[in-house]
C-alpha cells in the first residue's frame, strides 16, 4: 500500500471524526409556530417552563449603563461578607482589570471566599500581574475549556456569561466585560455602550445556580449553605426567570426564550444587539409579527462602530428580506453598542449575555433574564430611544443599490456565521 492510500485513510478518519464531533454538538431548532392568542404577560409560566426554569416573583432590578456599572459593582463587591462569585468571558489587562483584581483580592484577604471563572479563550489577555494579585490573595481562579486534548470536542464552546453573585443575596447580569473599552460613558468610538442589571430578590438563587453549573464542571466543587443560598425575602415586584440550560439534543434555553417571545408579541418588538444574524425561522417569525401589526425594530452597530465588522456583514446578508417584510433596522456608527436587550409589548424584557446569532443560540454558554415588569421595559426602551436618535435607519431602496463588493463581503461573511 502506497503513501496515497495512507493519506487517504487518515483524511477519511479525520473527516469521520469531524462529522462525529459536529453531530455530538448539534442542537435541534424549535419550529417557530405558536398557536396562542394570549398576551405575553400571561405566558411567563409557559416561557419559564419551556426554558427549563421557574418564574420567581418578588424581585427588584436596577439598570446600570456603561462605565457606571463597574462603579456600582466594585462598591458592592467591597461590601461582601461571605462569598463573591465572578464569571465573565472577556478580561484584558488594563486599568479596569487592575481595579477589579484589587477589589476581589481585597475581599479574599479579608476572609471572603472568592471564586472567579474566566473563559480560557476570551480571557487569554488577562494580565499576569492581575492574575498574581488575585491568586496570591487567595482567590480561586479557574478557566473554562482550556486548550487541551481533553477539551477537543468543546474547544469552540465558550463561557460567554457575565455573572457576579455576592453573598448569594444580590447579583449582576448583562453584557459588560472587563476591558478598558467599558470605562467611560460611550462618549466616543473607543468606549463601549452596554447595559447590565443589578438584581435583588429570590431569583438570585437561580443566577447562583448558573454560576454553579460551570464552576462544578471545571472544579468538581459543590457549594451549599447560607453563605451561598441564603433565605431571600421579596425585594420588588418583578417576575423573573433565568434561561441558561443547554439540554442534549434540544435547543438551548436562550434560543427557545428569544424565538418563542417573537411569536407572542402583539404590539412591538424592540431589539438592541451588537451581533444580529437571525436564521430563516427567526426572519419568518419577524415577518409574521409585522403582519400581526407588531412594530419590529432592531438597533445594532454599523460596520464602522462594531468591534467585528465581519459579524455586521454576515447580518447584512438578510437585511433586504427583513426590510421587505416590514422590519425597521437601525445602525449606530459612533461606537460599539454591546447591550443584549429585547423588549416585548412594553411589559416584558430579556436581558443578559446572549447575542442574536447562532454562536450564542447554539454554542456558547449564555444567560438571559426574562422579566415581566413594565418599569424595567420602559427603562430599556428609553435606552433604545436614546441611541436610535443618532443611528441611521436602513432604507430598502438604497440598500438594494449597495455595491457588488459590499454584497460579496456580506455573503462571504455569512458562510462563517456559526463561528464568528
Amino acid at each position: 500500500m502506497g503513501p496515497s492510500f495512507w493519506i487517504g485513510l487518515l483524511a477519511g478518519i479525520a473527516l469521520l471524526l469531524a462529522v462525529v464531533l459536529w453531530s455530538a454538538r448539534r442542537h435541534r431548532s424549535p419550529r417557530l409556530k405558536l398557536d396562542c392568542d394570549a398576551p405575553i404577560r400571561e405566558l411567563v409560566p409557559s416561557l419559564s417552563g419551556l426554558t427549563l426554569g421557574t418564574a420567581v416573583p418578588g424581585n427588584a432590578l436596577e439598570v446600570l449603563q456603561n462605565g457606571r456599572y463597574f462603579d456600582v459593582l466594585l462598591e458592592r463587591i467591597a461590601q461582601a461578607r461571605h462569598t463573591v462569585h465572578f464569571e465573565t468571558f472577556l478580561w484584558k489587562q488594563g486599568e479596569l482589570g487592575r481595579r477589579v483584581a484589587d477589589v476581589l483580592a481585597g475581599r479574599a484577604r479579608a476572609g471572603v471566599k472568592v471564586r472567579v471563572m474566566l473563559d480560557a479563550t476570551g480571557s487569554r489577555q488577562l494580565g499576569k500581574d492581575e492574575r498574581c494579585t488575585m491568586e496570591e490573595a487567595g482567590c480561586r481562579l479557574k478557566f473554562f475549556h482550556r486548550r487541551t486534548v481533553y477539551n477537543l470536542g468543546v474547544l469552540t464552546d465558550r463561557d460567554h456569561r457575565k455573572i457576579v453573585v455576592i453573598d448569594g443575596r444580590e447579583a449582576f447580569v448583562g453584557g459588560h466585560c472587563v476591558t478598558d473599552d467599558w470605562l467611560g460613558d460611550a462618549e466616543d468610538h473607543r468606549h463601549t455602550a452596554d447595559v447590565s442589571v443589578h438584581v435583588r430578590g429570590p431569583v438570585v438563587h437561580s443566577i447562583q445556580a448558573a454560576f454553579s453549573e460551570n464552576w462544578a464542571g471545571e472544579t468538581g466543587e459543590l457549594f451549599v449553605g447560607d453563605e451561598v443560598f441564603p433565605r431571600l425575602e421579596p425585594a420588588g415586584d418583578a417576575l423573573v426567570h433565568v434561561a441558561f440550560v443547554k439540554p442534549e439534543n434540544s435547543a438551548p434555553a436562550v434560543k427557545i426564550l428569544h424565538h418563542a417571545a417573537l411569536c407572542l408579541a402583539r404590539e412591538r418588538i424592540w431589539i438592541q444587539n451588537p451581533y444580529f444574524i437571525p436564521k430563516t425561522e427567526a426572519i419568518q417569525a419577524f415577518a409574521e409579527a409585522v403582519k400581526r401589526g407588531v412594530d419590529v425594530r432592531v438597533l445594532m452597530p454599523s460596520t464602522g462602530g462594531s468591534d467585528n465588522p465581519m459579524v455586521q456583514h454576515a447580518g447584512h446578508r438578510d437585511f433586504e428580506q427583513l426590510l421587505r417584510s416590514g422590519v425597521r433596522l437601525f445602525e449606530y456608527p459612533h461606537t460599539l453598542l454591546h447591550q443584549k436587550v429585547m423588549t416585548i409589548d412594553r411589559c416584558w424584557s430579556a436581558i443578559g449575555s446572549t447575542n442574536f446569532d447562532d454562536r450564542s443560540f447554539d454554542t456558547n454558554d449564555e444567560i438571559s433574564l426574562a422579566v415581566l415588569d413594565e418599569r424595567l421595559a420602559q427603562q430599556l426602551d428609553a435606552v433604545f430611544e436614546h441611541y436610535v436618535q443618532r443611528a441611521t435607519e436602513i432604507d430598502l431602496e438604497k440598500w438594494t443599490r449597495r455595491g457588488a463588493w459590499h454584497k460579496l463581503k456580506d455573503n462571504a461573511a455569512y458562510l462563517l456565521n456559526d463561528v464568528l
